[in-house]
């Protein structure tokens, strides 16, 4: 089994989606200790942002390629195979300004590759990278998850929702902890609880938001 650990957050040690990753990571060697680890951290090594050389070869071009074009297909070659290649996939997904950090989504946007990750029917668009595990460690300073404007101003887990039920991935599991800016003690409370989330998505068959995601894709 091939798990991939992807950090985006830019705070380094001070990072809490950092500790959550690692310790999501951790639990889930735990229980299938054959599980073999890559990291690959996007803030020191991500994808530069999506460009008309990067989307050249996408559109069937093949001859008279750029260097710059020829360079940054081979980028989003990489990332989508190593993308392909796992099975279980762990991110940690900090809230910045309402969203995903710029990073992260520059890596999904060399993800979503017509071919590799999803494909056009006659009934519709179909994911192509089924039957993968993700768990995401979603962080905020502010709570959003309780209220109707929380949730209509955050666009980072219900993108991940989006983007990954679009590549065809229906198991996607949420390790929360929001209000880390609203205090010690709030921080404190969220961190508990995440602790405890990292267990139940670890250990879990299936994905308490899975329905919905299908019916998303």
């Amino acid at each position: 089994m091939k798990l991939l650990h992807i950090d985006s957050s830019i705070t380094g040690e001070n990072s809490v989606s950092r500790l959550l990753t690692r310790q999501i990571v951790d639990a889930w060697v735990a229980q299938h200790p054959d599980t073999q680890v890559e990291y690959l951290d996007l803030l020191t090594d991500a994808p530069a942002h999506f460009t008309a050389d990067a989307m050249a070869p996408r559109t069937g071009q093949t001859d008279g390629l750029t260097e710059a074009q020829v360079r940054e297909n081979a980028v989003s070659e990489r990332l989508v195979s190593q993308f392909l290649a796992s099975d279980v996939v762990v991110i940690g997904a900090p809230f910045y300004n309402f969203t995903i950090p710029t990073q992260l989504k520059a890596w999904f946007d060399r993800l979503a590759q017509p071919g590799r990750t999803f494909r056009y029917t006659a009934t519709g668009p179909e994911g192509l990278a089924k039957g993968k595990t993700v768990i995401i460690a979603s962080t905020r300073g502010g709570i959003y998850s309780t209220s109707e404007m929380g949730q209509a101003a955050e666009h980072q887990e219900s993108y991940l929702k989006v983007i990954l039920g679009f590549f065809g991935i229906t198991d996607v599991r949420f390790v929360r902890a929001e209000g880390m800016g609203l205090g010690p003690e709030a921080k404190a409370t969220a961190l508990e609880s995440a602790a405890q989330q990292v267990r139940v998505a670890v250990t879990t068959d299936k994905a308490a938001n899975q329905e919905s995601l299908a019916q998303a894709a």
